[in-house]
């Protein structure tokens, strides 16, 4: 993963996560844009609770997605975007806590196919307890740019 077809990722990556107007609804932040790595913030809020006061299952899935899939982006060139194709996510505890913290990581970088994995962590007085782990396969799409 050492290779970085394009060095303006991140600014990219932020441009991107600018347009996705589900994560303006549920709140959520880009935190860090790194090589092979991005995290996402999301407050613990009514808004995304479901009805015994945990962020819906549903909320945490679109973090985990979006931290995988830019974390992906950070690894194709300037010409392509992505798109997640399949993921699979185990909710290993419950999302309470101030707020979550969805990290996500390519596992294999491919032309065509990037695995990655996510992982969310609520946090409540600075302790993060895992609360969901997702494996995720994104299809790089050459020649194909964004809406905006």
């Amino acid at each position: 993963m050492s290779h970085t077809p394009d060095p303006d990722f991140a600014e990219r990556v932020r441009a991107s996560f600018a347009l996705q107007s589900a994560m303006d609804l549920i709140k959520a932040t880009l935190s860090t844009v790194e090589h092979g790595h991005v995290a996402i913030h999301l407050p613990h809020w009514s808004g995304v609770e479901q009805q015994h006061g945990f962020v819906h299952g549903g909320v945490v899935g679109m973090i985990a997605d979006s931290a995988a899939g830019y974390a992906a982006m950070t690894m194709v060139p300037a010409s392509a975007s992505v798109l997640t194709v399949e993921y699979k996510m185990n909710l290993l505890a419950p999302a309470g806590g101030e707020h979550l913290l969805a990290r996500g990581r390519v596992i294999r970088p491919g032309r065509t196919l990037i695995v990655t994995q996510a992982e969310v962590l609520a946090v409540q007085d600075g302790r993060e307890t895992l609360c969901a782990l997702m494996q995720q396969t994104i299809m790089v799409m050459h020649g194909k740019s964004e809406k905006g």
